[in-house]
């Protein structure tokens, strides 16, 4: 540890209330857009029912434990993935701030698909999309340009709710996290279950529906031979749960030193998939509505998942039903209020990263997060050439940043440090659901090697085929562009001496001094 940062005044930590709001917040985190307009899709196109096998398998085998890892690193280090993976050994910080970083660049763009959603609630109310969604979508409301080409011009529907959604976030933010994210979750959360579940309801009655869940539902165990339905389930898991990039540790981090850390993982874990299956049913009620009004099977149906399942094809369900411009205010409220409890989540992490490093207020660390974020985010995804930046930003920053940032933390925590099997026993000593052996290869060794196969096939198809035919110049400046901004950042921050070391308030002085020769004997350690 440096000298500055032993000698500064420590600055103690803000915490959660208690083990609900933690809990409210690590599912909140869970629960975002991907639940919604990701999992329906591709559990339908990967095996229908047949692929809930895979799914369950991949929550067992690599959430929950990816999940334990997060909560157990945060948990007994007491800090941001900066400070924690730090402690672990000297190199660690690096890691901690690539972790750091990658949530940045995902929360720059994450609120403009906010935006889409706060923009399209208001458009529920007249259907103002009229006759053709699809048209209204790329034309009228982003004014998309060609793959080929980049815009400065703003695309004023989608900049103006931008900005307003990053005032939001950011006064969040700067009310730390018990007053700030843990308020916000509590009246978020039950109100996203709440309309989702009226949406669901509304859904099931439709004509047609009943054909739509047996197209979701129905299974082809034949799919369960193809090896890339088993990735697409590890794929959607990991994604979901928000597991091995700094927010769960983050979130851990603040929690009392006693606190059910594996039942708790256990409760967001299963809440998470519920959530994921609840969505199932209600998008592929409607979708099965759509089939019937057109005369056509499910299987005809386009536009299944992504965006354009969000702002294409439900616009025209809502056109097609009784009682639209309500279902149309339900599904957008729902998939705002999803988004907010998630990008919430990211900004902690950066957050609390400035926070430990530099000893600022929460405040101060919003301010100073959120000015470049939220001119970088309107500059960016506020354009007319927004969609096409978000799109290969998307893509880049989670199959290559996301999946290499897990898989870095995982081998550091097998190979460095205290090591799993001090881990899995900090899990034990303060949980009911005690952590088998059986934990360790798995975190150390399966998961890595899932994982850099996963990541290893997305840049090999890249590589040969380009990704969704933008010009390489397009795909090198943002999407390897974003990965190169998260190394480089991480390597600025990791270099700049930290100015406090972060304090848990419900330590006792005994433990804190004690926790502090642990700190300069693990870093003096690693950095020989």
């Amino acid at each position: 540890m440096s000298s500055s940062a032993s000698k500064s005044a420590p600055r103690a930590r803000d915490s959660w209330s208690g083990q609900t709001g933690f809990l409210l917040a690590a599912i909140g985190s869970a629960i975002g857009l991907g639940n919604i307009w990701r999992f329906p899709g591709v559990s339908y196109s990967n095996g229908g029912g047949a692929f809930l096998v895979p799914y369950l398998v991949a929550l067992i085998f690599v959430g929950i434990p990816m999940l334990w890892l997060d909560y157990a690193v945060g948990h007994k280090f007491r800090g941001s993935p900066p400070w924690a993976l730090r402690k672990i050994i000297g190199g660690g910080e690096f890691i901690g701030w690539f972790q750091t970083f990658v949530c940045f660049v995902i929360m720059v763009y994450y609120g403009a698909v906010l935006a889409w959603g706060v923009q399209y609630t208001i458009y529920s109310v007249n259907e103002a999309w009229g006759a053709d969604p699809t048209t209204f979508f790329l034309e009228s409301f982003l004014e998309k340009v060609p793959g080929d080409t980049f815009s400065w011009a703003p695309a004023w529907a989608v900049m103006i709710p931008l900005a307003l959604v990053w005032v939001l976030v950011l006064f969040v933010i700067g009310r730390g996290l018990s007053k700030g994210v843990e308020a916000a979750n509590k009246v978020f959360l039950p109100l996203l279950v709440i309309l989702f579940l009226a949406l669901v309801v509304r859904a099931i009655f439709l004509p047609g529906a009943i054909e739509g869940l047996n197209a979701f539902f129905t299974p082809n165990w034949g799919a369960l031979a193809d090896p890339n339905v088993w990735l697409a389930a590890f794929a959607q898991i990991f994604y979901s749960l928000s597991v091995g990039f700094g927010i769960m540790l983050t979130y851990a981090s603040y929690l009392q030193r006693k606190s059910n850390l594996t039942g708790t993982a256990l409760v967001a874990g299963f809440a998470n998939s519920s959530f994921e299956i609840l969505a199932g049913i209600g998008v592929f009620s409607a979708i099965g509505f759509m089939a019937h009004q057109g005369g056509v099977s499910v299987s005809e149906v386009e536009g299944l998942t992504g965006p354009i399942l969000s702002f294409v094809t439900f616009p025209k369900i809502i056109s097609m039903m009784p009682g639209g411009p309500l279902f149309g205010v339900l599904f957008f409220s729902s998939l705002v209020l999803a988004g907010v409890t998630s990008l919430l989540s990211l900004l902690q992490v950066v957050s609390g990263g400035l926070q430990d490093k530099f000893g600022w207020s929460p405040a101060r660390s919003a301010l100073v997060l959120g000015v470049p974020a939220t001119a970088i985010s309107l500059v960016l995804f506020g354009t007319r050439s927004g969609l096409n930046n978000l799109d290969i930003v998307d893509n880049f920053i989670n199959s290559v940043g996301v999946v290499s940032s897990a898989i870095l933390f995982a081998v550091l925590c097998a190979v460095a440090g205290p090591r799993l099997g001090v881990l899995r026993a900090h899990l034990n000593s303060v949980s009911s659901v005690k952590v088998p052996k059986l934990w360790e290869p798995l975190v150390g060794i399966v998961i890595p090697v899932v994982l850099f196969v996963m990541m290893a096939m997305s840049i090999v198809k890249v590589l040969k085929d380009g990704y969704e035919g933008y010009p390489s110049s397009y795909v090198l400046i943002f999407g390897w562009g974003s990965v190169a901004v998260a190394v480089i950042a991480s390597l600025i921050f990791t270099l700049i001496p930290w100015k406090h070391r972060p304090v848990d308030t419900h330590a006792t002085v005994a433990q804190i001094l004690a926790d502090d020769a642990d700190d300069t004997a693990s870093i003096e350690g690693g950095a020989k």
